[in-house]
């Protein structure tokens, strides 16, 4: 029997639809019934969880746990988010519910174990930045991350900030520009750790990007397919 995925939301509406989306075109489907069945919580009350990782916000660890508990009570089988920040928070919700969730940095980093990649090159959000959870979810797997300097942080944030305000190409030019560094700095590939910067960076023959949301719409049809009952990952 498939199980029912349930999606933590609220933490980013565009990153909430766009998991949702690639679960649902990830899915081999012959006829409309061929789908996944999907429950979300798109709780609007949990705070900014950068933020809060920086010190200077609320801790949205309940708001997390209760939207966790919501969706194990409607009926999900296992708990995905899209969120990467949200990650920080994983052993307290994991602990809350009795289902298992999948850890999207260290599904990430096991598909860069499975095709030799030992040394990633990391676009994201100041808060995924500080709370390790790529740099250590590589390093699990012998994996270096490397992430931008002081500057080219700065970069990163004003090229999401951009995209976040509609101005595509000028996100697209300080993201290019940062990444291009990062390869010059040796990565083998970009780690996308925020919804926005797939946008408007595509792999090509000069970068390679790696989308987590993939990876973790990927992960969660094969968990949702499994005759076996699911495995907590992280």
């Amino acid at each position: 029997m498939q199980k029912v995925v349930g999606i933590i939301g609220g933490m980013g509406p565009l990153a909430t639809v766009d998991l949702m989306n690639k679960i649902i075109s990830y899915t081999p489907a012959k006829k409309d019934q061929d789908h996944i069945h999907i429950i979300a919580d798109n709780y609007s009350q949990i705070p900014d969880r950068t933020t809060a990782i920086l010190g200077k916000g609320t801790d949205p660890t309940p708001f997390i746990v209760q939207s966790a508990q919501r969706l194990e009570n409607a009926g999900a089988d296992f708990l995905v988010m899209a969120c990467n920040t949200a990650h920080f928070y994983f052993k307290s919700i994991k602990e809350s519910v009795s289902i298992p969730i999948l850890h999207m940095p260290l599904q990430t980093a096991r598909f860069l174990h499975v095709n030799n990649m030992r040394r990633v090159g990391l676009l994201a959000t100041d808060g995924t930045i500080n709370t390790k959870l790529y740099q250590q979810s590589c390093q699990s797997y012998d994996i270096k991350a490397i992430e931008p300097d002081k500057q080219m942080q700065k970069e990163v944030m004003e090229g999401i900030y951009a995209i976040k305000g509609s101005d595509l190409e000028k996100g697209r030019f300080y993201l290019s520009r940062v990444a291009d560094k990062l390869i010059k700095r040796g990565a083998e590939a970009i780690i996308a750790g925020c919804t926005e910067i797939p946008l408007v960076l595509k792999s090509s023959q000069n970068i390679s990007i790696i989308d987590p949301t993939e990876i973790l719409a990927k992960s969660a049809i094969k968990t949702a397919t499994e005759t076996e009952s699911a495995k907590a990952i992280g």
